[in-house]
């Protein structure tokens, strides 16, 4: 018999953790203690055991972007085809609608999530692509003149000069169909994860682009690239590859020797970016969409 149950303390996280780990490889988990530090009201942790095995994990709360929800159901592969995602996605589908969500979205990496998908009404709505990149014996960055670069680490009080216009900008620009929301405590407490391995571009005094890594904790030698942008009045003029020059540099120096990013379909200059700076592409990620009430008729009709 399958059960749900919430995601409460530390080994359940951990837990969590396990299942998106499994799911996932390629990508970096977010850690207990980041998980409680961006925790929110809206959210929802869910756990799925198979005769007390846990086989499943769930995420629903309020998505970045639009004004709307976001659910993401997974199950480890040995578990699949047992009804456990149609669960989970039942359970998670009610959590947005009380939250008052009349859509939700989430992303689907391989043919068979996405067929899953599909038959709860959801559909394909834009695509990501992930570059990724072998570290090796790496130069440090030449900034562009009338310009510094400087660690996060070394200057705390950057980041949050570096929210507004440069990271309200950046969340306007970005190529999707609705703009990223983050406020400001949002920006400071769940953007900034690797203060030493963060980067800000100066211009006489002011905040003109950022990059930074994402540590990853269970894998020290991988790390996952955060948000690089720049103030829209310098951009083209080669401050994004200085900075993420300065990304790689720091990666060599400390142990990390692979470096992955996602970007948007319609981003292509930053795509172009990265394939000049060496990256290759390895994956894609699938945004998909749905009414909430469709989703939901159709696991009822399911018998979940």
């Amino acid at each position: 018999m399958i059960e749900l149950r919430t995601a409460a303390n530390d080994g359940d996280l951990e837990a969590w953790r396990h299942v998106r780990a499994v799911v996932l490889p390629n990508e970096r988990v977010a850690t207990v203690a980041e998980m409680r530090r961006s925790a929110t009201p809206d959210q929802l942790l869910l756990l799925a055991e198979l005769g007390g095995e846990v086989v499943g994990s769930g995420a629903a709360g309020r998505s970045d972007t639009g004004g709307r929800g976001f659910v993401a159901p997974r199950v480890l592969p040995h578990a699949r085809r047992r009804g456990i995602g149609t669960a989970l996605l039942r359970a998670l589908a009610e959590q947005v609608r009380s939250r008052g969500f009349a859509e939700v979205g989430g992303s689907v990496e391989d043919p068979g999530s996405l067929a899953f998908a599909e038959r709860f009404g959801f559909r394909e709505v834009d695509r990501q692509v992930e570059q990724v990149r072998v570290v090796g014996r790496e130069e440090p960055p030449v900034c562009v003149p009338g310009t510094e670069i400087v660690p996060v680490g070394v200057q705390p009080e950057l980041w949050r000069a570096a929210y507004d216009p440069l990271a309200l900008q950046a969340f306007s620009d970005l190529a999707l169909d609705a703009p990223v929301e983050a406020s400001l405590e949002q920006w400071e407490r769940d953007w900034l994860t690797w203060p030493e391995g963060t980067f800000v571009a100066l211009a006489g005094g002011e905040v003109i682009g950022c990059a930074g890594l994402q540590r990853d904790a269970d894998q020290p030698d991988r790390a996952e690239h955060a948000l690089t942008a720049v103030r829209r009045d310098w951009r083209g003029r080669g401050v994004a590859s200085a900075l993420k020059r300065a990304t790689l540099a720091f990666a060599a120096a400390n142990g990390v020797r692979e470096v992955y990013t996602w970007t948007q379909r319609g981003n292509d200059d930053m795509r172009r970016l990265n394939e000049h700076l060496g990256y290759v592409t390895r994956a894609w990620s699938i945004t998909v969409r749905a009414s909430v009430d469709d989703v939901r008729q159709r696991v009822a009709a399911r018998g979940a």
